[in-house]
């Protein structure tokens, strides 16, 4: 408190205690037996009142001890309890956090982890993952700034995330308490299979295995794949005390449409602990992309050889030449390619305003075009009876799907008749025609995307001299096959909008995140943020239905299915307001990686501990860590002195003692009849 705010308050009193004198003896005519109590009251709410403007700030000091934090972090997982080491760690867990020593020299604190961090409120070991690197990250940002030891109780099995040991701060001591018989058995373990998610109908994929092995001699072991009754895949797999792993590619073949279900299992003649990683199930989607194109064209041209035989290279295409009037139904093509439309189109153009088949026109010398005009609604075509030839040109900003320039400007000129090409609609260029060196700003090939129709414009022909140009100048004709198949997979493609977009996976395993998103869109196709989206739920197998809710986020509705058990499932998305629904299905493969291992991982566990300047002990050993605390010096408790500083106008009891002073001033004059 300042000089200057002490005279303010001997000002106050010197204010308050003469005009109280003034008021009660002063200026008294008679004196009261009550005047040396009224004047006491009038003193009183006078200097509160003055305080109240002076505003005096009051400091009070207070200290306080703060012990070195000591969070004990236990492992919930369930390898914990596969291990069965749930009631030792549970046991050290216990003795540790109650240990009377320790809370008197630390600030003890107790969590739990499998695939998030919490307060040790339910240990029950039934944890699904296990996040080693999840506890570095949650210590970090709650002592920040802090210097502390952290005693961690785990099997060191982490199932997933990054790399625990350089998660945790190296300048922090961790003493990880090592749980679990840490003898050597023999055991063979499937530690992982890659493999993609789809496949195309009648190729092979590949898997790639990786196998490893724990054990003290020398092994044989047979790897074997496996779908239903049928052996897909077998062959042998040495092991030794110096080759531990081994990997190695496998090609299946994709013969049936829909998702397959395989099984992976490695196997010896040695007893081991643990078999239960022995095996593993994986799938994948294999999908029918097999397209039908029809070539339709009225005359014999070299470039329909090169046309079906470019986009026949890719083994899922089907190329057929056909005249316009052999056509019967187009509901059996999945892209038309109308080779320099006439008259004699007439009908497929009809037949196709039904059946909406994406098309690919290719002009020329023989196009009818006063017929293209009529009966396409992409471009308007005025042109001459003379033919010139059109160089190309790409277009940079194209961006529809991807494209490798493989020398467009050096390929030969396309021919076509010469005129003015105007589009009607909006139109994605992809390559440009010139006139030797002279710009057209006239499109050579573009594409369209109208209402989910898709439309392919090529003006020129002799395009089979484009092909035989790649070849000369890459001896492959692999660039310009890309280049066709890219179009064609456009073409095949059906972009049209849907009111319920709803994203899943086709499979999941055991404890993994079952999360489905869907989106949900008004007719103007933007996002309805007041959707209500519900999905239920049917076990294929029991026939037991489950029904959620989709909660919404940023910019979808999201559903989180975990817990569900290994089997099939066939759901249906629904939004109430519409009606608008989607059904699918997804299966959760019979897998549990918390039953993977046959031991506590010490080494790592230990590498931890050298690390962060530790130590790693056994579960046995939990005394000796409780010593090694106790005597590390470098862990004091801190006493603080804490000042805090309040001004006077915050104290309510002021204003409650000025209010009580003059209510009790006025009640006994009041009663006394001194008003």
């Amino acid at each position: 408190m300042n000089s200057s705010t002490i005279i303010l308050l001997l000002l106050s009193v010197i204010i308050a205690g003469g005009l109280s004198y003034y008021q009660y003896f002063f200026k008294a005519k008679s004196k009261s037996k009550f005047g040396l109590l009224l004047a006491l009251l009038r003193f009183i709410t006078i200097f509160g009142i003055l305080l109240l403007f002076i505003n005096p700030v009051i400091a009070r000091k207070t200290i306080e001890v703060v012990k070195t934090p000591l969070p004990i972090i236990l492992d919930n997982s369930a390898s914990i309890k596969d291990l069965k080491a749930d009631k030792q760690a549970l046991e050290v867990f216990t003795a540790l956090a109650e240990n009377k020593a320790l809370q008197e020299k630390f600030e003890v604190q107790t969590y739990q982890f499998d695939t998030d961090v919490l307060p040790a409120d339910s240990i029950t070991f039934t944890g699904k993952q296990t996040r080693l690197d999840l506890v570095a990250k949650n210590l970090k940002s709650i002592y920040k700034n802090q210097q502390f030891p952290t005693v961690l109780i785990s099997d060191g099995n982490q199932t997933s995330g990054e790399d625990y040991i350089f998660s945790f701060d190296s300048e922090k001591k961790v003493y990880p308490i090592v749980v679990g018989d840490t003898t050597t058995f023999m055991d063979l373990k499937i530690a992982q299979l890659n493999v993609n998610k789809y496949a195309f109908h009648k190729n092979k994929f590949p898997v790639e295995v990786f196998l490893n092995y724990n054990g003290t001699k020398s092994v044989n072991a047979t790897f074997k794949i496996t779908q239903g009754n049928s052996v897909l895949n077998e062959q042998t797999v040495s092991f030794s005390t110096s080759k531990k792993s081994a990997s190695f590619s496998v090609l299946l073949p994709a013969d049936r449409v829909g998702v397959q279900v395989f099984k992976a299992t490695v196997s010896s003649k040695e007893q081991e602990k643990n078999i239960y990683n022995n095996s593993k199930n994986f799938a994948i989607e294999v999908i029918d992309q097999r397209t039908e194109v029809a070539l339709i064209s009225t005359i014999q041209h070299p470039d329909l050889g090169a046309i079906k035989r470019s986009i026949e290279t890719n083994s899922q295409r089907k190329v057929t030449i056909i005249k316009p009037n052999e056509v019967k139904s187009l509901v059996d093509y999945n892209v038309l390619i109308l080779y320099q439309p006439t008259a004699a189109f007439k009908g497929v153009f009809e037949q196709n305003k039904n059946t909406n088949v994406n098309t690919w026109i290719i002009t020329g010398n023989n196009t009818d075009f006063n017929f293209l005009n009529q009966n396409q609604a992409d471009y308007t075509f005025r042109m001459s009876g003379q033919s010139e030839n059109y160089l190309s040109t790409l277009d940079k900003q194209f961006n529809l799907f991807s494209i490798d320039d493989f020398g467009f400007e050096q390929l030969p000129p396309l021919e076509n008749s010469f005129g003015t090409i105007t589009p009607k609609s909006n139109q994605n260029v992809m390559l440009s025609s010139r006139i030797r060196n002279i710009d057209t700003n006239q499109p050579l090939l573009s594409f369209s995307d109208n209402q989910g129709t898709r439309s392919a414009y090529l003006f020129g022909e002799n395009i089979w001299r484009w092909r035989a140009e790649v070849f000369v100048t890459n001896k492959s004709f692999e660039k310009f096959d890309i280049f066709t198949d890219k179009i064609i997979q456009f073409l095949s493609s059906n972009n049209s909008k849907k009111s319920l977009v709803v994203n899943h996976e086709r499979f999941y395993n055991s404890g993994d995140a079952i999360e489905i998103d869907a989106q949900y869109f008004n007719k103007n196709y933007e996002l309805d943020e007041k959707a209500r989206l519900t999905i239920s739920v049917v076990n294929v197998a029991t026939k037991q239905q489950k029904k959620y809710d989709l909660v919404r986020f940023s910019n979808s509705f999201k559903v989180n299915l975990d817990g569900l058990a290994a089997g099939k499932y066939a759901f249906v998305v629904k939004e109430l307001n519409s009606n608008s629904s989607y059904s699918g299905n997804f299966e959760v493969l019979d897998f549990d990686i918390e039953k993977q291992f046959v031991n506590p991982d010490w080494n790592k566990l230990n590498q931890l501990a050298l690390q962060t300047s530790g130590k790693a002990y056994l579960a046995s050993q939990s005394d000796g860590l409780v010593q090694l605390l106790l005597a590390d010096e470098s862990y004091k408790a801190v006493q603080k002195t804490i000042v805090k500083k309040s001004p006077i106008i915050d104290w309510i009891w002021l204003l409650v003692l000025i209010a009580t002073t003059l209510s009790a001033e006025w009640f006994i004059r009041k009663y006394n009849g001194l008003l």
